[in-house]
């Protein structure tokens, strides 16, 4: 896309450069985008926030802020970057967990401030290498397409064609995705790029879209690729280019992306895709097919690539199926026989020697990814059977679908080594900001749990508060009556609760559990119901993504969404279509899971608490996620619902109230 660089009427100066942007002059109730904009509010939070903002990147500390929905943060932290692209100091990166936020804030926040703005300066959008294509894997598919695929000649047609015309040259920009297969075929990848050396390269897509990056001033990405910088930069490489300032929005998420990169992701269908892509034995078809060169014992090695991987992980589901319901899936170092990464090494090694006799510089090309990913491969499933990283916990997820997917899945127990070194230890600031970071105070303490589970020693805290009228806009119930959560009668109990304000609300809600377990006894205890009183009913799990749920549940009259995890943060309905949110159960995590089992095993070697120090501070933020569905904005109004009694009959119950804004409340009662 174009860079965002705007030169207009001069509004705001900036001859003294070295005083930076006046965020009063930008965000203040007399400021140019209140002048220039007449739906604009100025906001006291989001002065405070920009002002704090500022500081951290000029005084080069990191900030955590926590701020209430309705503050719009993303203005006062574009301040910040703004402030540091006019003064000529550096290069920030904004990394976000969701599409939807990047695409507002290249679209939206980033042009609209810099309308306002007498100096340009310039914002890219950062994409991942996957989502370009590669003319010479383009041309190279289109030379071997007989060999490589079984039908592809009209999708490789169109993309040609594309190719042709496209200035953007991603996924992203196509009029239709391609297969999977072609696309992985065709696509920008590391280690199978020649670089200057390659014809297309002052045509290529996706170097042309890095050098640009290199002359942006704001750079927009997510976390996966921001953390995926962080990690080759540690090994002398990077997908960005060079930076010293970061915001991280929607911080709450980095944990979990920090567990994902930093792990171990071994799927049954990585493997098969990986060997398919090389020799497809039933349909002969693959990298190894047609090769002028003798490929007879690499295409016989893929074979038993083929016949090892489906014993192997035969071996994985039979273990699930007997020790995973004990363990929760947690296995011990050579809980199955090896006979994966021998055979792999030998597909590694043979691969090698034939590359090595290859006469087209393409085969070469294509093979040497192969060989790579094969010894990553290799690697991984040699740390996951014999455990040799201690930090992690290794676990196997198991899906009992007809499928029966199976993934071999590891993670660091404590992800705030990698990015104390990475993250904050390696840039001059960080900002961290989202509307649930603190478990209370707006002090250090309020910050610390969230601080401590990523790595965040020395950092300034800010909390600002949301400028809605939660007294005015909401009203909270409390079900103090209710059986404890694990007690047999609680679902029928819930049951009638619900259904006693859902007919108060006329539907509208969301419904939120901890569990598909409890959702899906609940859905069968009050779907009848539901029907008889014309209410639609949206479950998670039957099959549409949330995205789906989400446009069905705006769109219809009376609609109820019962949710799991994924439903209590990141999803905005703003209007009278939610009007409720009942939380069934005080989202505490599943201490059953293997990585929570992990995180409460050690702590409880250390003579730590684990519910106090781990398991409550992290169910107030979620809960604090959860009731932050309800109000997205100044005119929304509803209720919020708690059906967990042990919010009022437990003394820790009072954290979760004091976390979430002062608004109305009745404790119900029997006797009320």
């Amino acid at each position: 896309m174009p860079a965002i660089r705007y030169k207009g009427t001069r509004v705001i100066a900036f001859s003294e450069r070295q005083e930076g942007l006046d965020a009063e002059a930008l965000l203040g109730p007399q400021g140019r985008a209140a002048q220039c904009w007449p739906a604009f509010e100025s906001r006291p939070q989001q002065l405070q926030m920009a002002r704090r903002a500022q500081s951290a990147f000029r005084e080069h500390f990191h900030l955590a802020a926590e701020a209430g929905t309705g503050v719009g943060k993303s203005f006062a932290y574009l301040t910040a970057a703004v402030d540091v692209a006019l003064r000529k100091t550096g290069r920030v990166v904004i990394s976000t967990y969701t599409v939807n936020l990047q695409q507002q804030l290249i679209q939206k926040d980033i042009p609209f401030l810099a309308s306002l703005m007498d100096e340009g300066f310039v914002a890219r959008l950062a994409k991942g290498r996957g989502h370009y294509l590669c003319k010479r894997r383009l041309d190279y598919a289109k030379q071997r397409q007989h060999t490589l695929f079984d039908d592809s000649g009209v999708e490789l047609i169109a993309l040609a064609d594309w190719a042709a015309h496209t200035e953007d040259g991603t996924l992203s920009d196509l009029p239709e995705l391609p297969s999977s297969e072609v696309w992985q075929a065709v696509q920008s990848e590391h280690g199978n790029c020649k670089g200057r050396k390659c014809a297309n390269f002052a045509r290529c897509f996706y170097w042309r879209a890095r050098r640009r990056l290199d002359a942006a001033d704001i750079i927009v990405a997510n976390h996966a690729i921001l953390f995926s910088d962080l990690v080759l930069k540690s090994e002398g490489v990077g997908v960005l280019p060079e930076y010293d300032y970061i915001i991280l929005d929607e911080a709450h998420t980095i944990e979990h992306v920090a567990e994902e990169h930093f792990g171990i992701h071994i799927s049954q269908y990585s493997i098969s895709s990986l060997l398919d892509r090389l020799y497809h034995v039933r349909r002969r078809r693959g990298l190894l097919a047609y090769l002028q060169e003798d490929a007879s014992q690499a295409r016989e090695l893929v074979r038993r690539c083929r016949t090892d991987q489906q014993i192997f992980f035969a071996q994985v589901q039979a273990w699930a199926a007997h020790a995973a319901a004990e363990t929760g899936g947690r296995c011990q170092p050579g809980f199955v026989d090896d006979n994966m990464s021998g055979a792999l090494k030998e597909l590694r090694l043979s691969l090698v020697r034939l590359s090595k006799t290859l006469k087209n510089e393409e085969d070469k090309f294509e093979l040497g990814r192969s060989i790579d990913r094969i010894g990553e491969l290799e690697t991984d499933i040699r740390i996951f059977l014999q455990q040799t990283r201690d930090d992690c916990i290794y676990w196997v997820e198991a899906e009992t679908a007809k499928r029966k997917r199976v993934t071999l899945r590891a993670a660091p127990l404590d992800v705030s080594p990698y990015l104390r070194e990475r993250l904050f230890d390696a840039h001059k600031s960080v900002i961290l900001t989202s509307a649930t970071l603190s478990c209370g105070a707006a002090d250090k303490a309020g910050f610390a749990f969230f601080a401590e589970r990523v790595g965040l020693d020395a950092f300034e805290p800010l909390q600002v508060g949301s400028p809605f009228d939660y007294a005015r806009q909401v009203k909270l119930y409390i079900e103090a009556d209710m059986p404890d959560p694990n007690a047999p009668d609680f679902i029928e109990r819930a049951g009638e609760a619900v259904k006693k304000y859902l007919l108060k609300s006329a539907g509208r809600a969301f419904v939120l559990f901890t569990s598909y377990t409890m959702l899906n006894r609940m859905a069968e205890q009050l779907g009848d119901w539901m029907d008889e009183n014309e209410m639609e009913l949206l479950t998670q799990g039957d099959g549409l993504d949330r995205d789906k749920m989400l446009r069905l549940f705006k769109e219809g009259n009376r609609c109820v969404l019962f949710g799991t995890d994924s439903f209590w943060q990141g999803v905005d309905v703003p209007g009278e279509a939610l009007s409720n949110v009942i939380i069934v159960r005080l989202p505490f995590a599943v201490p059953g899971h293997p990585l929570i089992q992990g995180r409460i095993e050690r702590m409880r070697q250390k003579g730590q608490n684990p519910f106090m120090d781990y398991q409550l501070p992290m169910a107030v933020i979620k809960f604090k996620q959860g009731f932050g569905r309800l109000i997205r904005s100044k005119n929304d109004t509803g209720m919020i619902v708690v059906l967990d009694s042990r919010i009022v009959q437990k003394r820790y119950g009072r954290q979760f109230i004091a976390a979430v804004p002062e608004c109305q409340t009745e404790i119900v009662t029997a006797d009320f």
